[in-house]
Parts: C-alpha cells; sequence; structure tokens
C-alpha cells in the first residue's frame, strides 16, 4: 500500500516511515498540511496518516481537502483526551483515529483494517448482501443472520445494523450516525441513538445482559465501532 504520512514531529515520521516501510508499504512523509496537500495530489496514495496539530494548515483542514478531492482512507494522530478535535475530525471525513502516544503494533492493525475495507470496496458495484465476521445480512429481504441464527430487527434498528456493518471496524461520531439513520432533523437527538444502540445491543450482543458488549463498541464522548468478529476488535490484533 502506498501511505502518506504527515506530522511535523521529525521523529515521529522517522519511526512511521520505518515501521510502515518494514512491513511492505510504500511511504511518502509531508510534515505539514499544505506540503502533504500538493503530495497527496502528486502521489495519489492509498492512505493517509495525519497528525491532527500542525502549524498552518492542520490535521482537520488536511481531511477535509482530501474528502473533497477522493475517498481514500485517512486515520488521525491526535493527543490524548483532545476529544473534541476527534469528533471535529471524524465528521469531517476521517476514517479512524489513534491517541498518542501509541503502539506500532495498534497502528499496523489500523493501517489492515483500512486495506480489508479497501478490498470489500472492491468488490460488485451492486450490493445484495454483506457478509463479515459473526454477520450476514440479506439487504433486499431485510434480514440479519448473527453466527447463523437470524434475529427479528425493526426498520431503524436494521438502518443502524447496515450502516454499521458498511463502516465496520471504523470509529462512527454520534452525529454522522444520527444523520445516517434520521437525516439532519436528528443530529440535535442524541438520546435517539443511544436508545437505539440499547436496542440492537439486546438483539445482536450474546452476553447483553452483563452490559459487556463484544460487537457495538462505544467509543467514550466520541461514538460507537462495530467489530464484527466480536472477540477480534482491532486493539486485540
Amino acid at each position: 500500500m502506498q501511505i502518506l504520512v504527515v506530522d511535523d514531529e521529525p521523529q515521529i515520521t522517522r519511526v512511521l516511515r520505518t515501521s510502515l516501510q518494514s512491513n511492505g508499504h510504500e511511504v511518502t512523509v509531508a510534515h505539514d498540511g499544505a506540503e502533504a496537500l500538493a503530495q497527496f495530489m502528486k502521489a495519489q496514495p492509498e492512505l493517509v496518516i495525519t497528525d491532527l496539530a500542525m502549524p498552518g494548515m492542520n490535521g482537520i483542514e488536511l481531511t477535509r481537502e482530501i474528502r473533497e478531492r477522493s475517498k481514500v482512507p485517512v486515520i488521525v494522530l491526535s493527543v490524548r483526551g483532545n476529544d473534541a478535535s476527534k469528533v471535529e475530525a471524524l465528521d469531517e471525513g476521517a476514517d479512524d483515529y489513534i491517541t498518542k502516544p501509541f503502539s506500532i503494533q495498534e497502528l499496523l492493525a489500523r493501517v489492515r483494517v483500512q486495506m480489508r475495507r479497501l478490498a470489500a470496496a472492491a468488490g460488485p458495484a451492486e450490493e445484495t448482501m454483506i457478509e463479515l465476521g459473526d454477520f450476514r445480512i440479506d439487504l433486499e429481504r431485510h434480514q440479519v443472520m448473527v453466527r447463523d441464527e437470524e434475529v427479528h430487527l425493526t426498520p431503524k434498528e436494521f438502518d443502524l445494523m447496515v450502516y454499521f456493518a458498511r463502516n465496520a471496524d471504523r470509529v462512527l461520531t454520534h452525529k454522522t450516525l444520527l444523520r445516517a439513520v434520521w437525516g439532519v432533523s436528528g443530529i440535535d437527538q442524541p438520546e435517539y441513538l443511544r436508545v437505539l444502540v440499547a436496542q440492537l445491543r439486546k438483539k445482536i450482543e450474546p452476553d447483553a445482559g452483563k452490559g459487556e458488549p463484544r460487537y457495538i463498541l462505544s467509543e467514550p464522548w466520541v461514538g460507537y465501532r462495530l467489530s464484527p468478529g466480536g472477540d477480534e476488535a482491532v486493539r486485540a490484533e
């Protein structure tokens, strides 16, 4: 995979370049958003890894510029605890985020997730069935199978499940999910999402009564992530 790495700290770009190249990826490096955008247009990378806090054009602005031109996956790096910036970046089109400090193994796992998503997106254009992990979703029949057992979902639960499945292993903000299921009118109604997620968990989670979800994982103050393999979450890779 051709990867563009963007960070204004040279020691971080050196570590990322070395680690990614040692795992077979081709790496281009930029040290600010403006340089990154120029490199993006020139190199046409398949994945972008960018810091959020940079002088000049920051990571959020860079993500916005990339999204106007391409659907290439973007992983953002963020200082731990800066939830508002992470949410904003995800709402602007970032596919995932990693908080600093992070392990190289976690980064490589997140890269593998994006590679799988790219491979899945390259499949047939006319989608009638989604099969991933423990799930099989028949879009025409509105049927959901979990571990080969059918679960009966309401129309809104089905819509949420399909959106999760189409964005598996991706952090989805509350705002993104509200917009996807209820439209613009639902953005200011976060209680809708809390109730719907709770209902969906009761139907698909094997230990729903214990409050330990395996599939729909909470990202505190940010949103949710679907881990379709249950115990094969990204962090465990």
